[in-house]
């Protein structure tokens, strides 16, 4: 008898260590292939990086904070470049609290509204792009601008357009 029941434990401990061993198998395939799965994912996220990092340098070409030539003109001029190009944005920005019409957009606004400036784009040390808009119509504005000695800032309105309204 007590063969018998020391030969189903071992015929037991056999079976059991063998579903171990085929679900640890089973176990250890599936992690390796998410594994693969996860590896190839990696790359694709890479070369999509790359990708990106391309297109974002291509786009900030034509940027102030990314202009060396246009950041040394400011810092000879005795300008610190990272509190002038807030400044610059804010006194644009200003120009939406004057009553009446806005001062540089040449266009009015439909009934009831303004034509306000919403996003300002400083290209260099001396252009400045920014589209607007009085919630129903909207354009872009080139405009230039120069800092007098006085420390005055002067825009100039170079171009601009109104996107057709269908």
């Amino acid at each position: 008898m007590k063969q018998r029941i020391f030969m189903y434990l071992f015929v037991f401990s056999i079976l059991l260590v063998l579903f171990q061993y085929v679900n640890a198998k089973r176990v250890f395939e599936d992690m390796d292939n998410k594994l693969g799965v996860c590896k190839s994912q990696l790359e694709t996220y890479k070369d999509s990086v790359k990708v990106l990092q391309n297109d974002f340098l291509e786009v900030s070409h034509f940027n102030l904070d990314r202009n060396e030539d246009a950041i040394s003109y400011f810092e000879d001029e005795g300008y610190k470049v990272d509190e002038l190009i807030p400044y610059i944005k804010d006194e644009l920005y200003k120009l939406n609290e004057v009553k009446g019409e806005h001062p540089i957009i040449p266009y009015g606004a439909s009934e009831g509204r303004k034509m306000m400036i919403n996003t300002v784009k400083l290209l260099n040390h001396k252009w400045i792009i920014a589209d607007f808009s009085d919630g129903e119509y909207w354009g872009e504005i080139f405009l230039t601008y120069e800092i007098t000695k006085g420390s005055e800032l002067k825009f100039n309105l170079v171009e601009y357009f109104l996107y057709p309204f269908d």
